[in-house]
């Protein structure tokens, strides 16, 4: 079976669009794009579990705990003191509730997350301007 063209085009842009964001990014342009692929993951891991899409779910909350893990919570420093331990603690909490909601299909803990995530990435955001 062969894939339309667009479908392969529109796929290509998109890899070589992301590429491109990576390589050219600054620390702090990373860190937000940590935060938007993770704040997407769970809002496709929320919509699929309402669906009952429970494959889905589990693959987009799989990829989140990793953004998360290997991703924003690798990223903090020691040099951050009071503030990337507090940091730490709140991704910690973020996998385990991203876990439970896997494990258990809780929609609401998922959404707990996402209302975590939100303000930090937001005054992430607001620290670059």
């Amino acid at each position: 079976m062969f894939t339309p063209v667009s479908t392969r085009a529109a796929s290509a842009y998109k890899r070589v669009s992301v590429e491109t964001s990576v390589d050219g990014a600054s620390p702090h342009e990373l860190v937000n794009l940590l935060f938007d692929a993770l704040l997407q993951s769970m809002s496709l891991a929320r919509a699929a579990l309402e669906r009952g899409d429970l494959a889905l779910k589990g693959a987009q909350l799989s990829k989140a705990v990793r953004l998360i893990e290997e991703g924003l919570k690798a990223a903090l420093d020691d040099a951050g003191g009071e503030v990337a331990g507090n940091l730490r603690t709140v991704y910690s909490y973020a996998v385990r509730c991203l876990t439970e909601a896997n494990l258990k299909n809780d929609v609401d803990k998922i959404g707990e997350v996402i209302g975590l995530i939100e303000p930090i990435a937001d005054a992430w955001k607001q620290i670059g301007k």
